[in-house]
């Protein structure tokens, strides 16, 4: 069998504040490269201090692709990141530079890497009847639901992750077999290029929660709470009925942000809550990234040259 003549494009993971966005664009610099956001939260406009958006002077010139795709009141799928996120890569490599996929958002890479099983679209109808039910009883009691109907999907979707309880209960009730059934089809692969995976994660969990820490800290500085207050102002969030179960809001540090506005808690309670969430979500991204057993794993804070080398070598073939 011949050499895999693919086109040639990085994938640089890693859980949040592991310095992803800044190795990136120094890769970018380095091989005429281009980012391809892969992170749920910065698909969505207004979420820019919160979300660790990187504004124009921290792109420095390097183009990024599936930035501010969506209004904080609307939704975005995995199905159609890969869409775009396949459309974004394609014209990269046609335009000869090297596309360098960086974030953390698990699904997003899987959708884009191993392809989505088939699934069924979504119906208006049955979500609009799943959610007055959940109007109704909570969603706390449709989880539960599911977990008769899914104990697999059930032990994967947390009780309080709306989106995911809507989506597996419609699956189920528009197929009659759970979303389980679904997902472990094989996935068609989309992306027509041969990747480099590279997880940046610290070797030692306490300089992890310290990175969060700190960032979480200098988000609060740079008036993290005024752009939510910014959110909450916008007429269309007004007519939305649980803003809470909003993707956008939910994203890690909103909720609790957006709760606190609320009137939910002390500023300190909701500070320390903010920096348990993200600690949270840091823990879920290194469990997934484990799985990736392809992948080459580098501490930021001592090997950022094994990075470079790693990529050095991939693109020299």
């Amino acid at each position: 069998m011949g050499a895999d003549q693919r086109p040639l494009a990085i994938a640089l993971m890693g859980p949040t504040a592991s310095g992803k966005t800044a190795a990136a664009i120094a890769l970018a610099k380095a091989y005429d490269g281009e980012i391809v956001s892969v992170d749920s939260a910065l698909v969505y406009r207004g979420l820019e201090i919160g979300a660790a958006k990187p504004d124009a002077a921290e792109q420095d010139g390097i183009p990024h692709h599936l930035l501010d795709l969506r209004d904080p009141w609307q939704t975005y799928s995995a199905a159609e990141f890969s869409a775009d996120a396949t459309a974004a890569v394609r014209d990269i490599v046609a335009r000869g530079k090297l596309p360098i996929l960086a974030g953390g958002t698990g699904l997003y890479f899987r959708a884009l890497l191993q392809g989505l099983s088939p699934m069924p679209e979504a119906d208006p109808a049955t979500r609009a009847a799943i959610a007055a039910e959940a109007e109704a009883c909570g969603w706390p009691a449709l989880h539960a639901q599911l977990a008769q109907l899914d104990p697999v999907a059930a032990a994967r979707i947390h009780a309080t992750d709306p989106q995911r309880i809507q989506r597996a209960l419609e699956v189920y009730r528009l197929t009659g077999k759970p979303i389980s059934y679904w997902q472990a089809l094989p996935g068609i692969a989309r992306l027509p290029v041969r990747v480099l995976k590279l997880v940046l994660a610290p070797a030692e969990r306490a300089v992890l929660h310290q990175r969060i820490e700190r960032r979480f800290d200098l988000m609060l500085e740079r008036g993290f709470l005024d752009e939510v207050r910014a959110l909450r102002a916008l007429p269309q969030m007004a007519t939305v009925a649980a803003p809470l179960d909003l993707p956008a809001v939910r994203a890690v540090g909103y909720r609790q942000a957006w709760q606190f506005l609320d009137g939910q808690g002390t500023a300190a309670e909701f500070r320390d809550k903010g920096v348990f969430a993200t600690r949270q979500l840091a823990k879920r991204q290194i469990t997934w990234l484990r799985g990736e057993l392809d992948a080459r794993w580098f501490d930021p804070v001592r090997d950022m040259s094994g990075v470079r080398n790693a990529v050095s070598r991939f693109l020299q073939g």
